[in-house]
């Protein structure tokens, strides 16, 4: 094992001991239409790229305003770090803009049910974590 090799393990070791949030992070599958409610209700996901702990936090104090349609929405943009062993499903397919990562545990009981859109996703073979950039709409 290389020094550097070395110093990458002790890395992903620490990163990993800072995920205590819980996430599902998918792609949203086609939405369904319930014909006993009359509402069109989401399907379920179209892939799962991961389950289990990581590290959510925001990126910047800083929120967004845009315009979509008639309402405005605020953005704020979130972290996601998960570990850098996660692999990527079975059908090769990887994570993209417009995915979803859902909070499902926190210590933080504020980001509970959090949902977040997914921005950009970043590789590195040098990284400690898969790391994920998002944003909450609201």
């Amino acid at each position: 094992m290389t020094a550097l090799d070395a110093a990458l393990a002790a890395g992903r070791r620490e990163a990993e001991a800072l995920m205590a949030d819980t996430i599902t992070f998918y792609r949203p599958g086609d939405d369904i239409f319930d014909r006993t409610t009359g509402q069109t209700v989401p399907g379920l996901p179209a892939v799962i790229f991961y389950e289990g702990k990581a590290r959510v936090k925001p990126a910047q104090l800083a929120v967004s305003q845009v315009q979509a349609g008639e309402e405005e929405l605020l953005l704020r943009q979130y972290r996601v770090a998960i570990p850098w062993s996660t692999v990527l499903p079975s059908t090769g397919e990887r994570p993209r803009a417009g995915d979803v990562v859902d909070v499902t545990a926190s210590p933080d009981l504020r980001l509970v049910g959090l949902r977040l859109w997914v921005q950009s996703v970043q590789y590195s073979a040098t990284a400690t974590a898969w790391r994920i950039i998002a944003e909450e709409r609201s």
